[in-house]
């Protein structure tokens, strides 16, 4: 039995060393759950970021809206142009360029639009890009124009690669075959075409990627806005170019075998992420938060390379049609739906506010807890002499686990619910 008993002795660890390795796991296992904590806390805030984010993000478009209602209102209390008026302005622009590819395709559907129809090239050809857009700001009709230039204003949309081959051939030496294609319809009509003249073609444009706005009858693009360090909107900001084109339903519909419309395919491939403000100042004040260019409604133009248009504003004759009915009829019957909705939001914000503030306070609290606790953890395993009296195993040296020893107030197992 002495024997046995001395067995038993050997094998078992020092009861000092138990203790130690016991207390320095309680210690470890506390440290972790913190860890767990700080990591929770974490995540709850980058979420109700990204929530206080998109709150945000649909105050500004409604402040936009808002803003759109009353100046559209406000034109139409002082008769503005019709819808009709505005379009009929643009294709007369288009028509005086009567030398151009625009200017041909315009006057084949308008004057010639029963030949125009039956023919197979023009079944392809949506129309000029002036003319599948409209804008309900005169100003930003203008700079948006001048941004573009007067060969992209006047060039030709077609759906596919096939009605692009259809607007010219080539004889065996290279050279445009003068008597077909858009060439052969011009002198048809007595107008003879020269120069070059840019085509778009919807199937081989790169479309936009992302995601639309929800409940958005115009099928906006979801943009990331571009936000001042403090998480507000840079002043003067208001959208980007590609979403206030505003397109008719026939253009909304999808155009390409693809099922992308004109929005996601010609105009991002003309504006990408172009930022509009209200004036230069609030523009040049942005330039740390533009990548893509941007314009302002009094006629600064910052390019995507970052160098700016300066000088005195040229009218290019041809511009978007602008009609400030387009700021009424995508919104809801009464003024009031808009503003209560954006009373709605900003409780929203107030409350991801309040939750944010408790999140970062309980998350402080777990940090300081979490620094306390590794500082006595490592202070309690590098005690002076602790791992060598641990490895001697004495049971003379006083246990560390002993009352008010364990930093943590940890007790073993056995002595749990006493």
């Amino acid at each position: 039995m002495a024997v046995q008993s001395a067995e038993r002795g050997v094998e078992a660890p020092p009861l000092t060393l138990s203790i130690f390795e016991f207390n320095s796991k309680v210690m470890q296992d506390e440290l972790q759950k913190l860890a767990l904590k700080v990591n929770h806390h974490e995540e709850n805030i980058r979420f109700l970021k990204s929530e206080l984010n998109a709150v945000e993000d649909s105050c500004a478009d409604l402040g936009i809206k808002i803003g759109n209602y009353y100046s559209s209102m406000a034109a139409i209390a002082n008769n503005d142009t019709s819808v009709e008026e505005a379009e009929q302005r643009t294709i007369q622009s288009i028509l005086k360029q009567d030398e151009t590819a625009a200017g041909i395709i315009c006057q084949l559907k308008i004057r010639h639009y029963q030949h125009a129809s039956k023919l197979p090239l023009m079944k392809d050809v949506l129309g000029v890009v002036a003319t599948l857009g409209k804008i309900n700001n005169d100003n930003l009709s203008r700079v948006l124009s001048e941004y573009l230039g007067l060969d992209n204003m006047l060039g030709v949309v077609c759906k596919t690669y096939d009605g692009v081959e259809g607007l010219e051939t080539y004889d065996k030496e290279g050279m445009v075959d003068k008597t077909s294609g858009i060439h052969g319809l011009g002198r048809t009509i007595g107008k003879f075409l020269d120069g070059r003249f840019t085509v778009f073609c919807l199937e081989n444009i790169r479309p936009f990627s992302g995601d639309f706005m929800i409940d958005d009858p115009q099928r906006k693009l979801l943009l990331h806005k571009p936000r001042l360090p403090s998480g507000e909107f840079p002043p003067g900001f208001l959208g980007f170019a590609v979403n206030m084109i505003h397109l008719d339903q026939a253009n909304l519909s999808c155009l390409t075998a693809g099922g992308h419309g004109l929005r996601e395919t010609l105009f991002y491939s003309l504006f990408s992420q172009l930022q509009v403000y209200k004036t230069r100042a609030e523009l040049r004040n942005a330039i740390p938060l533009i990548n893509d260019g941007a314009v302002s409604l009094d006629g600064s133009i910052l390019r995507p390379n970052g160098s700016f248009c300066l000088g005195n504003r040229a009218s290019l004759g041809i511009q978007f049609p602008v009609t400030a009915n387009l700021g009424v009829s995508n919104l809801p019957v009464t003024i009031t739906e808009l503003e209560e909705q954006v009373k709605h939001k900003n409780w929203e914000k107030e409350r991801l506010l309040e939750d944010i503030k408790r999140q970062e306070d309980l998350l402080n609290q777990v940090k300081d807890l979490f620094s306390k606790k590794k500082e006595q953890f490592m202070a309690y395993i590098t005690q002076p002499g602790m791992l060598q009296r641990a490895s001697q195993a004495s049971p003379t040296i006083p246990s560390p686990a002993t009352p008010g020893s364990n930093p943590f107030g940890s007790r073993p197992p056995h002595l749990r619910g006493r």
